[in-house]
C-alpha cells in the first residue's frame, strides 16, 4: 500500500509540473505568432508597442520557468520512477531552467527589448546599403549576449555558452570537426569544379517571371508535397523562414521575377522544416515531447527536401511538366537541363541563402568565424563589414561591394542569435546521413518521380518527427540511422553528385 500511495504521489507530482510547463509553453508560442506578424504582416509603425509585448511575454515566460514551484517540481521529481517519456520531459525542463535561473529576468526582458527593436534597425540598414544604421545595435547585442553566457557558465567559453542554446547535445567542438572536414574536404572539390570544362545548362530558367504567377506554382508543390493547408499558409517576407507548431506551422518565402528557382528552392526549404513540425506528436502539444529537437535536427529536414528531393532528377522529372504548364516559355526546357541548373555551383555568389550546396558551406564558415570573434571580443562590432569583406576574398575568391550584399544580408543578428549559424551545415551533414539510411529501405528517387511522397513523409515521421525531444540529439541519430553523427555521408554524396555533373 504504501508503495502505491508514493506512486500516486508522484504521479500528482507529475500532473501539476506538466501543467505548469503547458501553460509556459504557451506564453512562448503566443510570442512566436507575434514574432511572425511583426516579420510578416504588422505595419511599420507597430514596433515600439510590439517591442513591449514581446517584451512583456518573454519576461512572464522567463518567470514562470525559473519560479520556485518550477524548481520544487523538478527536485521532486529527480529520483521518481518515471517512464521513459515522463523522464525526457523532465531532462529538458532541467536543462531550461538550469540555463534559466542563472539569468536575471532583468536582462532576459532587456535582450528581448533590444531584439525586437533591432529588426526594424537591421531592415532599414540593408535596404540603404548602410552598416553604421545597424552597428550600435548589434554592438549592444554583442555585449548582452556575453552577459547572458557569463551569467550561464561564467567558466565556459561564450560562445560555446550560445552555441548550446539552439544545439546543446552536440558539442561545439563536434560542429568545428565537421566544419574543419567540410572546408578540408569540399574547397578541393570546389577548385576542381571552377577549372572544369563542363557546360551545364546555367541558363535554362533565364527570362522574367510574374510574382503572382511564381506563387501560384509554389503552391502548387506545395500541395503535390503534401503540405497541409490546415495547419499552415504561405506568405512572403524579406528572409524566408517558418515558425509554429503541429497544429499551425507558417512557412515564407519570397519572389525574384528573374529567379523562379530561387522562390522554388525557397519554398521546399520552409516546407520541410514546417512538415517537421506539423509531424510532432499532437497529443504532446505543449511539453517537450511535442517540440522539435533542436537546430541541426530541424535544418536536417529542410535540407533534405530541398536538396535530397528537390534537386533530384528524378524531382525534376516530376515538376518540370508543372512548371511549363505555368510558364509556357519553358516548353523547350529538358529535365537534365532543368537537373543542371537546380545544381550548378556558382563561382560568383555573395548571397548564403541563394549559394549551391557545395559554396554554401563556405558562407557559414565565414559567420562562424566572423561570430566567434565578435563573441569573444576579438572582433569590433565597426571592423565587421572589412573582415566579412576579406573573409569572402579568402575563401570564395570574392569581394561584396556593399554592406546589404556583405554583413547585412543575414537576418539572425537583429535576433540576438550568436551561435545559430554552424547548425545550417550541422543540419546539412545530417540530412545526408538520413537519406543514406533511407535510401537502405526505400526507393526514393522512384518515389519522388511518381509523386508518392507519402512513404517518405512516413518514414520521417517514424524516424524523426514523431519523437519530439524523447531522446538528445545525439541518441535521435542513432535511432534514426543506426549510428553515430558523421560527416562522411555528406562528403560522399557531394563527391559523387558534383563529380558527375562536372566530370571531376
Amino acid at each position: 500500500m504504501a508503495t502505491d500511495a508514493a506512486a500516486e504521489t508522484e504521479r500528482s507530482e507529475y500532473e501539476r509540473f506538466l501543467e505548469r510547463i503547458q501553460r509556459y509553453t504557451n506564453v512562448g508560442n503566443a510570442a512566436g505568432v507575434l514574432r511572425w506578424d511583426q516579420e510578416v504582416v504588422m505595419p511599420e509603425g507597430g514596433t515600439p508597442a510590439r517591442s513591449q509585448q514581446l517584451s512583456a511575454l518573454s519576461a512572464v515566460s522567463h518567470e514562470m520557468l525559473t519560479d520556485e514551484e518550477t524548481g520544487d517540481h523538478l527536485d521532486a521529481l529527480e529520483d521518481a520512477d518515471l517512464d521513459q517519456e515522463q523522464t525526457a520531459v523532465v531532462r529538458e525542463v532541467r536543462r531550461e531552467y538550469d540555463r534559466a535561473t542563472s539569468v536575471p529576468t532583468e536582462l532576459v526582458e532587456e535582450i528581448s527589448k533590444t531584439t525586437s527593436e533591432a529588426h526594424p534597425k537591421w531592415k532599414r540598414a540593408k535596404e540603404e546599403d548602410d552598416f553604421s544604421i545597424f552597428a550600435p545595435t548589434l554592438e549592444t547585442l554583442v555585449e548582452l549576449k556575453r552577459e547572458y553566457a557569463e551569467h550561464v557558465d561564467p567558466d565556459a567559453d561564450p560562445y560555446a555558452v550560445l552555441f548550446a542554446e539552439y544545439e546543446p547535445y552536440l558539442d561545439l567542438g563536434t560542429a568545428d570537426l565537421v566544419l574543419t572536414q567540410l572546408r578540408e574536404e569540399l574547397v578541393p572539390l570546389i577548385d576542381d569544379i571552377a577549372d572544369s570544362d563542363a557546360d551545364l545548362a546555367t541558363s535554362a530558367f533565364s527570362g522574367q517571371f510574374p510574382e503572382d504567377e511564381q506563387e501560384s506554382f509554389v503552391r502548387d508543390v506545395l500541395d503535390e508535397l503534401g503540405y497541409d493547408w490546415e495547419r499552415g499558409r504561405l506568405d512572403t517576407a524579406p528572409h524566408p523562414f517558418s515558425s509554429g507548431t503541429q497544429f499551425d506551422a507558417r512557412v515564407t518565402t519570397r519572389f525574384d521575377e528573374s529567379d523562379p528557382l530561387g522562390a522554388l528552392t525557397s519554398t521546399i526549404h520552409e516546407f520541410g522544416h514546417a512538415t517537421y513540425t506539423q509531424g510532432l506528436p499532437d497529443d504532446q502539444y505543449g511539453t517537450p515531447l511535442g517540440q522539435s529537437r533542436d537546430l541541426s535536427v530541424h535544418e536536417s529536414q529542410s535540407r533534405f527536401w530541398e536538396n535530397h528531393v528537390g534537386r533530384t532528377r528524378a524531382f525534376w522529372e516530376l515538376i518540370l511538366p508543372k512548371m511549363q504548364a505555368e510558364f509556357p516559355e519553358l516548353n523547350d526546357v529538358t529535365v537534365e537541363e532543368a537537373y543542371e541548373a537546380a545544381n550548378q555551383v556558382y563561382d560568383d555568389n555573395l548571397i548564403r541563402v541563394e549559394a549551391d550546396e557545395l559554396t554554401y558551406h563556405m558562407h557559414i564558415i565565414i559567420r562562424y568565424e566572423v561570430e566567434q570573434a565578435l563573441i569573444s571580443g576579438d572582433l569590433d562590432v565597426e571592423d565587421v563589414p572589412e573582415v566579412w569583406n576579406d573573409k569572402y576574398e579568402e575563401y570564395l575568391g570574392i569581394r561584396p561591394d556593399t554592406d546589404a550584399e556583405g554583413c547585412l544580408q543575414d537576418i539572425h543578428w537583429s535576433h540576438g542569435s550568436f551561435g545559430y549559424f554552424p547548425t545550417y551545415s550541422l543540419g546539412s551533414v545530417l540530412a545526408a546521413q538520413i537519406d543514406a539510411t533511407m535510401r537502405e529501405e526505400l526507393d526514393v528517387d522512384a518515389l519522388v518521380r511518381d509523386g508518392e511522397f507519402d512513404e517518405i513523409m512516413d518514414y520521417l515521421n517514424e524516424h524523426v518527427h514523431g519523437h519530439g525531444c524523447l531522446y538528445t540529439t545525439d541518441d535521435l541519430i542513432e535511432e534514426a540511422t543506426g549510428e553515430p553523427f558523421t560527416a562522411d555521408y555528406f562528403v560522399e554524396y557531394a563527391e559523387e553528385k558534383f563529380g558527375e555533373l562536372y566530370d571531376v
